[in-house]
């Protein structure tokens, strides 16, 4: 019997669920964003937190470069997505 609390998938299955529950909830968000009428409603699904982090310069000494910026839109409909993933991923595997 494996150890209590052990999961039998490996970790690039939680990643891959995850970054698929992110996918959908991004776009339930952005259908949200476009279709729901002005609103209470709309506000609470919508409204999210964006962490930023700004260019992020790099010197190779022969090339430069810089990356950035990355921004990442969570909100509650994110999360929706990544629970009905999960719970899809759970349930076929």
């Amino acid at each position: 019997m494996p150890p209590r609390g052990s999961s039998k998938h490996r970790p690039g299955f939680h990643v891959i669920v995850l970054a698929l529950g992110f996918i959908v909830g991004g776009l339930m968000t952005q259908v949200a964003r476009r279709f729901l009428p002005a609103g209470a409603v709309k506000e609470f699904l919508t409204s999210g937190v964006t962490p930023q982090v700004g260019a992020i310069p790099i010197d190779l000494i022969i090339i430069k470069f810089a990356v950035g910026p990355v921004a990442l839109d969570v909100s509650l409909l994110s999360f929706l997505g990544v629970l009905v993933a999960y719970l899809i991923a759970r349930s076929l595997f």
